[in-house]
């Protein structure tokens, strides 16, 4: 038995995770256990998205956090690492920039990927044939702050794929003209016209929490009807109010409706009346591609 430390890290538009996982070599079999997450709630966001750029308070946030991720990944003897940021630090004029000074004071490497690279990250994992084998054809949505990304499968093959410029940091500050829905509404029901059941794959820490809320087990799946219930209770309750009631993080409560505004209309948009949660994103993608890449 042979075991490999991997991490990845995910610079999101909402938040910063890193994933350290043991990569358990047995056999012929190769197992990935979460040894270590840890999220920090820094919010870029608003400063790309807004602003144009992110903030000199953010850009020391990032530093001091890429300071402290090296450290645990030290802790953790962690062989290899990837860090990637998605949409947030990608539009920034100043992004590059950002990455550099990271680099400089951190010593962590940072790489602006797109939505097509931020996909097909995901989709290194071995979760792909694991649905295919459950069904023919899925539409796999991961919802982040800035941007959509939208992957169609038929028969463990891709389809069609694309990202949208609509997250639920977007949302938050009403910056998604009407045109963007109905770009995505197009998209999603031209490319499952031909199908006759999709199933819908949800990817995001909102999905996530909201699986959690609806007391669902691992395999289950969540209908339509049920996201659209949450949502409704969750609306029901000011700000401040759901933190208490769903036992929300301050940085959650606010953009969890948004979210689900998303998932609702692409399953209502697909005709798919079921969700599967597999808990899986971008940080675990990064873990196996770097398992493919380097040991495999």
């Amino acid at each position: 038995m042979k075991i490999h430390k991997l991490a990845g890290i995910d610079i999101g538009s909402n938040s910063v995770r890193l994933l350290v996982s043991n990569v358990i070599e047995s056999g012929d079999k190769v197992l990935f256990k979460k040894s270590s997450l840890t999220r920090l709630p820094i919010r870029l966001g608003p400063d790309a998205f807004a602003d144009g750029q992110i903030g000199e308070e953010n850009i020391e946030r990032l530093v001091t956090g890429m300071a402290a991720y090296r450290k645990i990944m030290k802790v953790h003897g962690v062989e290899k690492y990837r860090a990637c940021a998605t949409s947030a630090l990608r539009e920034s004029k100043n992004g590059i920039q950002v990455v550099e000074k990271i680099y400089k004071e951190s010593g962590v490497n940072i790489e602006l990927i797109s939505g097509k690279e931020e996909a097909r990250m995901i989709f290194s994992s071995d979760m792909i044939g694991d649905l295919a084998e459950m069904h023919e054809t899925f539409l796999y949505i991961d919802v982040g702050g800035g941007s959509t990304e939208l992957t169609l499968f038929h028969k463990g093959e891709i389809q069609s794929s694309r990202s949208f410029k609509i997250g639920t940091i977007r949302l938050l500050k009403d910056l998604v003209k009407k045109k963007r829905w109905q770009e995505m509404q197009e998209w999603i029901e031209e490319k499952t016209a031909d199908y006759k059941e999709v199933l819908m794959v949800g990817s995001g820490g909102n999905i996530n929490r909201t699986f959690k809320l609806a007391q669902k087990r691992k395999g289950e799946t969540m209908s339509l009807k049920g996201l659209r219930r949450i949502r409704e209770q969750i609306l029901s309750f000011d700000a401040d109010q759901r933190m208490i009631e769903f036992d929300l993080n301050p940085d959650r409560t606010d953009v969890l409706p948004h979210a689900l505004k998303i998932y609702i209309n692409a399953m209502k948009w697909s005709g798919s009346e079921e969700m599967i949660v597999p808990k899986k994103g971008l940080a675990d993608g990064i873990v196996r591609f770097l398992y493919r890449e380097h040991f495999q």
